[in-house]
């Protein structure tokens, strides 16, 4: 479908057939992606559970930085989808544009600070011994794919704007299927170990962006970025970094949250670190049809927003609540009843048993919680489409830092019920952060423009 189909579709088509049609691909694309991450941690696990608590100790480190190119990337599509949606394409180029340059600068720089300070942060984290090892190979090597994966996200970010969900899907399919045959190659016969697996990843994802970027070039695209001749614009820059720094500054929040809760983790051993990674590997596998319904109604909120059918975004919001609701019980009973199966397979080295143990526990607690995961998601989609990032942020922020975090404390100095207090927490704190969202949903707050179509008009006048 062209992207001005897509277009039509959005502003006029059945709700539940646009939420269906732009949410599928981007389910598959991040099943795919899913899936090459547990194929990475399942190969990584076969060398010993050390190796694959290490992969999953670094995690929130790397997305630190990442969150800035991810915050950029919800930008581009919350204002490039309400530029479509208004018909402003000539403007719609040069945000594509401006997106794409701050995107390559900054990725840049973060890849070369967080190389040089990867042995300070996982010292910090708590690492130590093997641990502490392998986190540092792991994660110096990650570090060097963060420019080409923040121009995957450009590329995403403005395909997703016009309702192209499945170029990305095609990429995202072939660059994952490349990691899963490259991993075993590196870690084993190459004998790399642990950093055949980070080489394999860095080595997929430089191909998908160097595509990607190819892509947009083609005629279909009806954005289409350009640094030729390229000056940054004051106005273009202020708009862009309005939306995308509290986006940056709740995934961030998040991430740092997550570093915390690591060293909380850690703390109780090797055993638990490798069954939290592993389960939260698991339930993002079954979480991918509440995520991608909540990653499509971004582009949906914005277009309509951008041709003034709030009670169209409104429409969106309930059949997404429907969707997600229903999609993440199924997975929540699926999980339940075949939890030790599902565990056992994605644990492949048996070398410590209460990994085993621990990880059906947590599975346990956070399948009860999975519809709320999927509301959330829900939330986070039709606050950054409206481009009202500040309250996405205040869910990410607020759900670890005042909620999850101070209860983990409570729990672990005030009780003798060792992880399960983890456990409990992870799930409670989603509870607590979808009635805040609810709340902020029904103020209306959120459906104010934020590219005000008046003003826009007479700029391009003068």
């Amino acid at each position: 479908m062209k992207a001005l189909d897509k277009r039509s579709l959005i502003l006029n088509g059945n709700m539940y057939e646009v939420l269906i049609t732009l949410s599928i691909p981007i389910m598959i694309n991040n099943l795919i992606q899913t899936l090459y991450n547990l194929a990475d941690g399942i190969w990584v696990s076969k060398i010993s559970s050390v190796h694959f608590a290490a992969v999953a100790f670094v995690w929130p480190v790397n997305f630190l930085f990442i969150s800035v190119g991810t915050g950029v990337s919800i930008a581009g599509t919350s204002l490039l989808s309400q530029l479509i949606g208004a018909s402003d394409f000539k403007e719609a180029n040069k945000y594509a544009s401006h997106i794409v340059a701050i995107s390559l600068i900054s990725s840049v720089l973060f890849s070369i600070i967080g190389y040089l300070i990867t042995p300070v942060a996982v010292h910090l984290m708590g690492g130590t011994g093997d641990l502490a090892e392998y986190s540092n190979i792991y994660l110096k090597i990650t570090f060097l794919d963060l420019p080409f994966m923040f121009l995957f996200f450009n590329y995403n970010s403005i395909m997703n704007a016009q309702g192209n969900t499945v170029a990305p899907m095609i990429l995202g399919g072939i660059s994952a299927l490349l990691n899963v045959i490259l991993d075993p190659i590196f870690i084993f016969t190459f004998n790399m170990g642990i950093a055949g697996a980070a080489y394999a990843t860095l080595l997929s994802r430089a191909l998908l962006a160097i595509w990607g970027l190819y892509l947009l070039m083609r005629p279909s695209s009806i954005i289409k970025p350009s640094l030729k001749n390229f000056k940054f614009d004051k106005k273009i820059n202020i708009k862009i970094l309005k939306v995308a720094l509290p986006s940056s500054i709740g995934q961030s929040g998040a991430a740092l949250g997550f570093i915390v809760l690591n060293s909380f983790i850690a703390s109780y051993g090797t055993a638990t670190m490798a069954a939290f990674g592993m389960v939260n590997r698991i339930t993002a596998l079954i979480m991918q049809p509440g995520m991608g319904i909540g990653a499509a109604l971004t582009a949906i909120v914005g277009q309509n927003l951008g041709s003034d059918q709030l009670k169209r975004v409104k429409e969106a919001f309930n059949k997404a609540i429907y969707l997600t609701v229903s999609f993440s019980a199924i997975g929540c009973i699926a999980l339940i009843l075949f939890d030790n199966g599902i565990i056992n397979f994605f644990i492949q080295s048996k070398d410590d048993p209460s990994v085993i143990s621990q990880g059906i526990v947590y599975l346990w607690y956070v399948s009860a919680s999975m519809p709320l995961m999927g509301m959330f998601s829900v939330f986070q989609g039709v606050f950054q489409g409206s481009g009202h990032t500040k309250y996405s942020m205040s869910m990410e922020i607020g759900r670890l830092w005042f909620v999850r975090l101070p209860m983990i404390l409570l729990f672990k100095y005030f009780t003798n019920i060792g992880p399960t207090g983890i456990w409990f927490s992870m799930s409670f704190s989603n509870l607590i952060v979808c009635l805040y969202g609810y709340w902020i949903y029904k103020k209306g707050s959120w459906h104010e423009r934020i590219i005000d179509k008046e003003n826009r008009l007479a700029e391009q006048a003068l």
